[in-house]
């Protein structure tokens, strides 16, 4: 089909290094990929031409965490619930972690996964391969096949490898191929049992804590390993002011290393958790003011590479347990786009830096060419009102875990429409012109 996108803003932070663009323009869709920017080519009719006055035209989000729950935890989400969600918050492109069930650690696996996502027609899914068999943390798992069957990157998730030797390998195996690992953060022993961040407020609440150390000794022995590999490592979920201390450092230095946030620790702090409250039982646990600050700041700085939703869908029954025993976790594929630009209202930060974090970023991270518009690209695109502000309840979510912790917040821009590879993969009911 030919699309016509006539009179939008377009923003595209990622067409030139360090400007972006944006324009009032005319995107031209045909055969899946942006034909033109501006001007209509030559003998192009469009099928469909829709007015996009007043809404911004971008690149279609990358989100770096979105676990969808299929197979085996089916009554927590369906895959088709949330490459719903997906959508219908303008995410075009998702990294899927592999703790699923079974642990994406075999071809087939993943083979079985992407052909299950690509039926639905729902957003582009790179799935990441186990960096260990089982994610056990001790047989490295075969990365060259996994990554002829469609794996983008390695992780162990949140399992640790507690044996060095085993994870020095693993970057040793990772260099010679090029591949990139994903390494959380956070030393096992020291985060054992705490399900809040080490401070006055887990003190006065009588939660176990998860001390800032957890997170900077288990940086000091990643990037000591990066140093005497050079492996490609990224560090997502980061959440303390001293951990990004470690990595703009490491940055400076010329490690090849990259790190993301999630949306709930760019706007939450430990004190939100009030009393008890398990929409707030996140993993990493929210931290203090000075840390929420020290990631904007690293935002803004360029040291975080980008956003991600950390979507985490969870049965409302493990939310309804007491904050020590609810299961972590929180949805957030259609709050990825409204909590990062309510950031950028908050901070005073140009839309187009603050969508940078969300589509061009994460782009790099995974070495690919999306989350850009530029003439012959996938027309992978995301449209939306910047000033349509909708409330965040539980009924308007399509994803099937419902539990976040900014239930009942006002956040801004709703999108109208997102295309996958120059279909409409998404349009707002209520909307007139999609």
């Amino acid at each position: 089909m030919k699309i016509h996108l006539k009179g939008g803003r377009l923003i595209d932070p990622g067409s030139e290094p360090g400007r972006g663009v944006e324009q009032q323009a005319d995107v031209f869709v045909a055969d899946g990929l942006i034909v033109a920017l501006g001007a209509a080519p030559a003998d192009f009719t469009a099928d469909r031409t829709v007015d996009v006055s007043g809404l911004v035209v971008a690149p279609g989000l990358v989100d770096l965490a979105a676990r969808l729950r299929e197979p085996a935890h089916g009554y927590k989400a369906t895959l088709e619930s949330e490459m719903s969600a997906a959508l219908a918050g303008g995410v075009t492109s998702l990294v899927c972690p592999p703790d699923t069930v079974p642990v994406l650690d075999e071809p087939g696996l993943v083979e079985m996964l992407k052909s299950l996502a690509c039926r639905l027609d729902g957003p582009r899914v790179y799935p990441l391969g186990a960096l260990t068999v089982g994610l056990k943390g001790s047989c490295l798992t075969e990365m060259v096949q996994l990554t002829q069957a469609g794996c983008i990157g390695f992780s162990q998730a949140n399992v640790p490898i507690l044996d060095t030797q085993v994870l020095l390998c693993a970057l040793q195996y990772a260099t010679t191929y090029g591949y990139t690992v994903w390494l959380r953060a956070q030393d096992f022993y020291l985060s054992r049992g705490g399900v809040a961040a080490s401070g006055p407020v887990a003190s006065r609440l009588g939660l176990a804590g998860v001390p800032t150390s957890a997170e900077t000794i288990a940086l000091h022995t990643i990037l000591e390993l990066v140093r005497a590999t050079g492996a490609r490592v990224h560090l997502p979920r980061l959440s303390s002011a001293s951990g990004l201390t470690l990595v703009r450092a490491a940055k400076q230095e010329g490690l090849p290393v990259t790190c993301d946030v999630t949306i709930n620790h760019l706007h939450l702090i430990d004190i939100d958790i009030g009393y008890f409250d398990a929409q707030y039982r996140l993993d990493p646990p929210l931290r203090a003011q000075r840390d929420r600050d020290a990631i904007r700041a690293g935002l803004a700085d360029g040291t975080i590479d980008a956003i991600c939703s950390d979507h985490t869908p969870v049965d409302d029954d493990e939310k309804m347990l007491p904050f020590g025993e609810a299961t972590p976790g929180a949805s957030g594929l259609e709050l990825l786009l409204s909590l990062t630009i309510k950031w950028a209202q908050d901070a005073r930060v140009p839309l187009g830096h603050a969508l940078a974090k969300v589509t061009c970023g994460p782009a790099a991270v995974l070495g690919l060419e999306c989350g850009r518009m530029e003439i012959g690209a996938p027309a992978d695109l995301c449209v939306f009102d910047p000033q349509a502000y909708w409330s965040v309840e539980a009924s308007a979510l399509r994803s099937q875990g419902h539990n976040t912790p900014f239930l009942g917040y006002e956040v801004p821009a709703r999108v109208r429409a997102t295309l996958v590879a120059g279909r409409v993969a998404f349009e707002q009911a209520d909307n007139t012109n999609f």
